[in-house]
């Protein structure tokens, strides 16, 4: 059996309910469109500035870091490659501009960021596969894992799922042996979490990640893994009683 959702303090899920994560998605994307936000590439990163109403959207959202700055009436984020992708290209609400302030491209945005990670267009599709069904991803590091995946707000929930991402010839050396599994299983079961594996694949062989309509050459898989436990395997029915 999988975890369910492990709500934090009572009327968590009720607040949850009253205020789900699609509607402030599209409040989010209907305020920076309308103000025609801008993001600027800065190393692995991309920086968003935000007014008070973005911030609180941004926050609620869970879409990039707070930077504390001394201008209170500006507020900066600070995107992940995969968050501000996310934004630029699927949502369509930011652009982003290089070092030279000139506003890149779709592809020329996606380059640059598979040049400074081959990984990413396996990442990013992870990614944004779980933001489509409404879930929100941070970071996994912390847990060993590529992501972790909430129903809802941090604040509300415990996240359900430490996500690793897997692709064809990515050349990833994870999980290889049964120790593996193991190690990764016993992490996430220590943190009531169940493991997801997210498998990117091509379609087709000819498959280039050269620009973002390789995106729809991929398809995802999904697999779940748990810890065998005895008591799960038990009859209901005690042993010898009639």
């Amino acid at each position: 059996m999988l975890m369910g959702p492990r709500w934090k303090g009572k009327g968590s899920e009720v607040k949850a309910l009253a205020n789900p994560i699609s509607k402030s998605i599209s409040d989010l994307q209907s305020s920076l469109t309308k103000s025609n936000s801008r993001g600027i590439l800065s190393g692995c990163s991309v920086l968003l500035a935000s007014n008070p109403e973005q911030t609180d959207l941004l926050s609620q959202t869970c879409f990039g870091q707070p930077i504390i700055t001394a201008n209170k009436d500006k507020q900066w984020f600070q995107l992940t490659f995969e968050e501000a992708f996310y934004l630029c290209f699927h949502l369509k609400c930011i652009k982003i501009a290089g070092g030279d302030d000139v506003i890149k491209t779709d592809n020329e945005l996606w380059e640059f960021m598979t040049s400074r990670r081959v990984s990413f267009p396996d990442f990013f599709k992870a990614y944004s596969h779980l933001r489509v069904k409404n879930w929100v991803v941070r970071s996994g590091c912390q847990y060993g894992v590529d992501f972790v995946a909430y129903r809802h707000h941090p604040s509300l929930v415990h996240s359900e799922y430490g996500v690793l991402v897997f692709s064809q010839g990515n050349g990833n050396d994870r999980l290889r042996v049964w120790s593996d599994y193991q190690c990764v299983l016993r992490l996430c079961g220590s943190v009531a979490k169940t493991l997801l594996i997210l498998r990117v694949n091509k379609k087709d062989e000819n498959v280039i990640a050269s620009s973002p309509s390789c995106l729809d050459g991929y398809s995802m898989e999904e697999h779940t893994v748990t810890r065998w436990s005895p008591e799960r395997c038990r009859e209901d029915e005690a042993v010898g009683t009639k």
